[in-house]
């Protein structure tokens, strides 16, 4: 850049005038071996004393203290000579050590710029040295030694900084005041501890003995050591930390190296799979077409051809078809952990796979991103339709490897046969579908619809839209339930749980409404509202009494939201709002949820770990842990599901997973939780066990909050319940109270 060289020469050129005008004014008398011997000092020793800042383009220096010193005992002439030569051999040093590289003109200009600071600063030294006359202080005096260094070290920082940032603001195209702010705002801390060091050396050159000079100096050179050595390993950590960013870039290269070789093994793989199947494919080529190129063409057709058959059904009442719809439960997990390509791979693969069921007056199609649907002509009747379904979804869900990965598939079917009352395609597309979400809801992976399933759907649909408006028609509340310490019957904490009051129907039970809201994403908001209530009001309980200052309160967490990175904001919210401490807030994940996407679930978890919230497995048990990833898993407390404490007999029989589980969970330091306790028998049990907490029907039911307020208020004996079971809801006890 032209003016950045037009800018150097300018520098130099005044720097050089303000040299010589130093040497022209610099006096035979001053040059005495005392000024030569800090005029060697500065050039030989003062560089070596340099200290390079950690991840900076400048270095600090002790040049200030020299040149703010000289000014003292020598005058100002002697300091810009002797910031020239120490600025000159620092410069040198530093580039034979290779600590930084100069480009053209920069010793020079360095040099210089010095040279100008310096000048500044001894002409505002003279401009207010008639003020220092007037005042009467003599020249060593500390008043006058604060108020000139103070002045010379001002000056110095002001005119040094605005004439570097001027520099790199025209060179790296920045804005100027930030650039001194990010840049040399804080240097000023150099100058000004450079002129305190300048008038602790004065004063002892004055007024100390030899002694005390000699243990000034000594302090003086362990303060400079510790700091170099502060310096120092600042700058190996930092060249640690960057040697671990090029490692790890390294290992991302190599995988991004053996996803391109996995790559092309899929890709020759099915080029031979393609070879072996040319026939197959040939007689499906508009399903080909269309389930792996143009998916609104495919449904268009396959909508075409619906049509066609509705219309022949009608005029004959003995033609009849089926429409299959099926889903691939799961499949956005499958692109999150092993991405977009291999997914497109297992389409591929269930495409294949349907192919091999499909008859030639059969017709197939890819209706969306992991949905399929196939009409079936000539079928018997449903049961032959269903059991077809039926082994559709066996052979489809065959767990297959792709490039080194198992893939699981979870497939779910609905089943319509064709009825007179179609008009359209999308009424009977629309009643398989229903049919299919039945199949996920029930788990049974094939469903066959019926009237009775329309009416089921279209209660849902209008529940799921009363839900919606829920929270902010004041419809929800929270119920809460003691967890007990099984030791001694005191209470630790509470787990809440959402209740919804229907203006119409009523009560609902969280076993309708939750899933709705799961399926629905209304969970999140909703979960966020529950966060914000309970940490509220165990806030508030908390205050009641000093044995309930500890109190802590669990709240269910999703699959779904567990998902989002925004719940690890949500509960930063919950909890500066209600200004509770975080080690009050316990999160419980279900066991399933947590292992759906175990290593995304370990990131989510240690972030909000990181928070100083505990964290819990709820219902431990019931799904598939791996304990490769269950000892991973940052969790606090471990909870029992009910199904293994009410299995218990009256005498202790089928305890044994209850001990195995407590056994487990002591073995991964974590605490446990019991729930579903409804028996002395199985409280006993438990703590012979060594369980740590429990809760159910025993001890307390969920009570709303002014019932339980009024039995916090009575310190309420949690061992036996039975004095106070009035005081409960009428609510039947197999209701699924753990579902949130």
């Amino acid at each position: 850049m032209k003016i950045i060289e037009y800018l150097k020469f300018a520098l130099i050129t005044l720097g050089v005038f303000c040299l010589g005008f130093a040497l022209m004014n610099l006096s035979a008398e001053i040059v005495s071996w005392s000024f030569l011997l800090l005029l060697m000092f500065a050039i030989f020793v003062a560089p070596k004393m340099t200290l390079t800042l950690p991840r900076s383009r400048f270095s600090v220096s002790f040049s200030d203290s020299i040149i703010f010193l000289s000014f003292l005992m020598f005058g100002g002439a002697a300091a810009i000579v002797l910031s020239a030569a120490e600025m000159l051999a620092s410069c040198y040093y530093i580039q034979s050590k290779g600590k930084m590289t100069f480009s053209r003109l920069m010793i020079p200009t360095n040099t210089c710029i010095a040279v100008i600071t310096t000048t500044s600063a001894y002409l505002a030294w003279t401009s207010f040295s008639q003020f220092f006359i007037n005042t009467g202080l003599s020249h060593a005096h500390t008043n006058y030694l604060i108020s000139v260094l103070g002045l010379l070290a001002f000056t110095q920082f002001i005119v040094s900084s605005l004439i570097v940032t001027f520099f790199y603001s025209i060179k790296d195209k920045t804005n100027f005041l930030e650039t001194w702010k990010k840049d040399f705002f804080s240097s000023s801390m150099t100058q000004f501890v450079g002129a305190g060091l300048a008038g602790i050396i004065f004063k002892i050159i004055n007024n100390a003995d030899f002694l005390t000079a000699a243990i000034a100096l000594l302090v003086l050179g362990i303060a400079y050591m510790s700091y170099r050595q502060s310096i120092g390993e600042i700058n190996q950590a930092i060249t640690i930390a960057e040697q671990a960013e090029r490692d790890k870039a390294e290992v991302e290269r190599i995988r991004a190296e053996q996803a391109e070789k996995y790559a092309r093994e899929l890709t020759l793989m099915l080029e031979k799979e393609e070879q072996t199947s040319v026939a197959l494919r040939r007689s499906k080529e508009a399903f080909q077409h269309s389930a792996m190129h143009d998916t609104l063409t495919n449904r268009a057709n396959f909508a075409g051809e619906l049509r066609v058959l509705i219309e022949k059904c009608k005029k004959n009442p003995a033609a009849s078809f089926f429409v299959l719809f099926l889903d691939i439960s799961r499949f956005k997990n499958i692109n999150d952990s092993l991405g977009h390509t291999i997914g497109d791979k297992v389409l591929i693969i269930v495409a294949k796979r349907l192919m091999r069921f499909i008859r030639p007056n059969d017709i197939v199609a890819r209706l969306g991103g992991d949905e399929f649907a196939i009409i079936f002509n000539d079928l018997s009747s449903i049961k032959a339709a269903e059991n077809l379904a039926r082994n559709i979804h066996e052979k489809i869900s065959e767990t297959f490897s792709l490039s080194g990965n198992n893939i699981f598939i979870d497939l779910n079917i609905g089943l319509a046969p064709f009825e007179r009352e179609y008009n359209n395609p999308e009424e009977i597309l629309r009643d398989a579908d229903i049919a299919m979400h039945y199949a996920k809801e029930s788990g049974s992976g094939v469903a066959v619809f019926d009237k009775a399933l329309r009416a089921r759907f279209l209660d849902r649909v209008t529940l799921e839209s009363d839900l919606r408006y829920a929270i902010e028609r004041g419809e929800l509340f929270m119920h809460y339930q003691p967890l007990i310490a099984l030791k001694d019957g005191e209470i630790i904490g509470f787990e809440a749980l959402l209740r919804w009051q229907h203006p119409t129907r009523g009560f609902v039970s969280p076993a309708q409404f939750i899933p709705i809201a799961e399926d629905s994403g209304l969970i999140i908001p909703m979960t966020s509202w529950i966060l914000g209530q309970t940490t509220a009001q165990i806030a508030k309980w908390r205050a009641l009494a000093p044995n309930y200052s500890d109190l802590i309160v669990s709240v269910n967490i999703s699959g779904k939201h567990l998902t989002k990175e925004s719940l690890v904001e949500d509960v930063q919210k919950s909890l500066k709002a209600s200004n509770l401490p975080p080690s009050a807030l316990k999160l419980e994940i279900t066991e399933s949820a947590a292992m759906e996407n175990a290593e995304y679930t370990i990131k989510i978890l240690n972030k909000l770990k990181e928070l100083g919230v505990m964290l819990s497995i709820d219902d431990f048990g019931t799904g598939y842990s791996s304990l490769s990833y269950l000892h991973r898993l940052p969790f606090d407390t471990l909870k029992i599901d009910r199904s293994f404490v009410y299995s218990v007999g009256e005498n202790g029989e089928n305890s044994e997973i209850l001990q195995t589980i407590i056994s487990l969970a002591k073995n991964l330091k974590m605490r446990v939780i019991a729930e579903g306790i409804e028996t002395e028998n199985q409280l006993s049990l438990l703590q012979n066990l060594g369980c740590d907490y429990g809760q159910g029907y025993l001890m307390s039911k969920p009570l709303a909050v002014d019932v339980m307020e009024k039995l916090l208020y009575q310190k309420h004996n949690w061992f036996p319940h039975t004095e106070t079971q009035d005081a409960f809801d009428d609510k039947p006890q197999n209701e699924n109270l753990s579902v949130f």
